[in-house]
């Protein structure tokens, strides 16, 4: 079943011997200027801080939870 499974794929219709790049619609090639870009994985600096702001309390919460539990601190 698996044993001409490369053969199979290059001889598949879909498969392009070398691949065109095509930009979408509406679209500009990006522009190199050398100004660093101000974004981090896409994000702006306040949906960073929300992230961020959002993982320190979850840490603080767990924390919390973990002490309560072990009885190293009481209510």
């Amino acid at each position: 079943m698996f044993d001409n499974l490369r053969e199979d794929a290059a001889a598949s219709p879909f498969y392009e011997e070398e691949a065109k790049f095509q930009p979408a619609a509406g679209t500009s090639s990006p522009s190199y200027s050398g100004t660093k870009s101000k974004r981090f994985l896409g994000m702006t600096a306040p949906q960073r801080f929300v992230i961020v702001f959002m993982l320190t309390i979850t840490v603080c919460l767990l924390g919390t939870m973990l002490l309560l539990v072990t009885g190293k601190i009481a209510i």
